[in-house]
């Protein structure tokens, strides 16, 4: 134990099973009890405790337990092709290989406890580290874990996994090259006849817009909930999928150790790639905390983000699951507002969203325009989606999630590079619904203009993909969804991509039709009901985007901003350009994952996650439940 309180003396009676035996191999009796005492106090099993809070380290843990049960202790478990991927993990026992070698456990809880009180002895079992096991496991079974991650849904569920069928690509190259072809040749008419093929998309993302903009949904919660003991919270997951974030690991694990929930009821999983050596020795770097796994995904492709997230699915043992991103700071607040969340909502609420927020606004122009984008989507409009029922295209961190519902929905679907849209979208078909959770993480943005048209271009990209994925079956989406959800998930699918990507030609054309317009006499009344109609799509387009804006600027206490709206509309240009790439690389590169690197920024707006040098974390003074 790294806190011996006395000298180590005999066994004592009142001390729990599974850990008293640690009195014969070394441990203060004295220490025990009081970590015995703790942990009833947060609820969990007395060497879950121990563990998580690193008081001893997991090693010699499981070194003196295969000696008090006179069992070998495997550091390097070789095993069967018949273990099983997760079920070993999660249940702690595994086959060795060889015909007549047994089995490898590694218990906790109350399978400890009954191992100890049972005090098997026998040839065929010996004992490792849930560490070493899970390591084995991957090992064994890596081709397998690697498939499942990559084709799972693909697998199970083909009618809800990524795809763009030949006629639907065909579909779109037709009409982009007549919308092209048009606009070169005839540009009045050609406006206005996508302009009526796409107003009813248009018209609804602007209705939206505007009426989520009305509904009151502040940053913070409405009236502050009453203090849920430790020992009633349940065991929460966190997963962090992370590749080339150096510079960043350590606020990481920073921010997590600041959340305001028992460390012995967090399971985080760090997820890694084989190739990521710099990440994997920053890690190493840092004094982790025992709640900490590192899990490195096996090769396989695609290489994405959710294939990572697929990895450390099956293994979470948490009753709620979330999702951080490697720069991300959540309020500490967060996981406890989220469980009173779910407790509050019925069970068919699958998923909180919470608010992100940009943090290093005035590192550039750029990121002073992103900040009021995230603000206005986050804070105005993806609440205001969640009060009326309508489906989510969700944001690619801090969902939070009912694991349950996660594993039986299959998870992220690997091949889709916006992988969180597609989720939303999957759980409103399958009758889950999502909704807002009033609680802020920080988040970087790009402060460069290559860095974030990468990004904004796989962004792009993957809404094409889930549009698409999600409309080769327009009845089936009807009858799942109903009419009005049925509209919406067009409008916040194929009417973005379609906005984004006609934008610019649809302003251009319509100031300088209206101009020529104003110079001259209507020919006709279908002229006149034309250019009306031309008229209200612009300026309510242009409300659409300014009036959340305003709004969202008025939550987040954000004034210092208002003189940068006026260069939204230059910025939904930039968005329409990367629109433009997303396609180009929809044909290029499919399933190629733009990687966003983090770490540069210069500015903090909260000072709560400014860079920093990395350093050590104390594990002794995370989440401790008071004694």
């Amino acid at each position: 134990m790294r806190q011996g309180l006395a000298e180590p003396g005999p066994q004592s009676t009142a001390l729990p099973v599974e850990i008293g035996f640690l009195a014969n191999h070394g441990h203060a009796p004295e220490a025990l009890r009081q970590a015995a005492i703790l942990a009833h106090f947060a609820g969990v099993p007395a060497d879950e405790f121990l563990l998580r809070h690193d008081l001893v380290e997991e090693d010699e843990f499981y070194r003196a337990l295969a000696t008090e049960l006179g069992l070998p202790y495997l550091a390097a478990p070789r095993l069967s092709a018949s273990a099983h991927y997760p079920d070993s993990i999660l249940v702690g026992i595994a086959p060795l290989a060889g015909r007549k070698s047994g089995f490898v456990t590694a218990p906790c809880g109350a399978a400890l406890a009954r191992l100890l009180g049972a005090r098997l002895r026998s040839r065929s079992r010996a004992v490792t580290s849930p560490t070493r096991l899970r390591q084995a496991v991957f090992r064994a079974q890596s081709r397998r874990i690697a498939d499942r991650a990559g084709s799972d849904l693909a697998t199970q569920a083909p009618e809800l996994a990524t795809a763009l069928s030949y006629g639907q690509i065909a579909v779109l190259f037709i009409l982009l090259t007549l919308a092209a072809f048009g606009i070169g040749h005839a540009p009045g008419p050609t406006v206005a006849i996508v302009g009526a093929a796409l107003g009813p998309l248009f018209l609804g993302l602007i209705v939206l817009r505007l009426a989520a903009s009305v509904l009151e949904n502040p940053i913070e919660p409405a009236e502050k909930a009453p203090r849920v003991e430790d020992a009633a919270l349940p065991t929460y997951t966190i997963i962090a999928p992370l590749y080339r974030e150096k510079r960043v690991v350590a606020r990481l694990v920073q921010a997590l150790s600041r959340l305001d929930y028992p460390a012995a009821k967090l399971d985080i999983k760090l997820v890694l790639e084989t190739d990521d050596r710099e990440t994997l020795d920053a890690l190493q770097a840092v004094d982790l905390p025992g709640n900490v796994e590192i899990i490195v995904a096996p090769k396989g492709e695609p290489r994405t983000k959710p294939r990572a997230l697929n990895v450390a699915l099956p293994l979470a043992r948490g009753r709620f699951t979330v999702i951080y991103d490697a720069e991300d700071v959540p309020d500490p607040s967060q996981l406890r507002l989220a469980v009173t969340q779910f407790a509050r909502l019925p069970p068919h609420v699958a998923c909180l969203q919470a608010r992100l927020t940009i943090d290093n606004t005035d590192d550039s122009w750029l990121t002073r325009l992103f900040t009021i984008e995230y603000a206005a989507l986050f804070d105005v409009f993806n609440p205001g989606l969640a009060e009326i029922g309508s489906p989510i295209p969700l944001g690619g961190t801090s969902n939070h999630f009912r694991t349950s519902v996660l594993k039986a929905v299959h998870g992220w679907d690997a091949w889709n590079v916006t992988e969180d849209a597609d989720l939303g979208l999957r759980l409103a078909r399958l009758g889950y619904e999502i909704s807002d959770l009033p609680s802020s993480t920080l988040e970087e943005a790009p402060s460069t203009l290559g860095v974030w048209m990468r990004q904004r271009t796989r962004w792009m990209k993957g809404f094409v993909q889930t549009a698409a994925t999600h409309s080769r079956r327009p009845w089936a989406l009807l009858r799942e969804l109903g009419f009005w959800r049925f509209y919406g998930a067009l409008v916040l699918t194929w009417g973005i991509v379609f906005s984004a990507l006609v934008y610019p030609f649809f302003s251009v054309l319509f100031l300088a039709s209206w101009h020529s317009g104003a110079n001259g006499p209507y020919t006709s009344h279908w002229d006149i009901i034309t250019r009306i109609y031309g008229l209200t799509l612009f300026l309510s387009g242009a409300a659409a985007i300014m009036i959340p804006a305003l709004f969202a600027l008025h939550r987040r206490r954000l004034w210092r901003l208002l003189p940068w709206l006026p260069l939204l509309p230059l910025y939904y240009g930039l968005v329409s350009i990367a629109a433009w790439r997303g396609l180009w690389e929809l044909a290029t590169a499919t399933f190629r994952w733009n990687k966003t690197s983090h770490g540069h920024a210069r500015t903090s707006r909260t000072g709560s996650a400014q860079k920093h040098q990395a350093r050590v974390v104390s594990t002794r003074s995370l989440n401790t439940a008071p004694p």
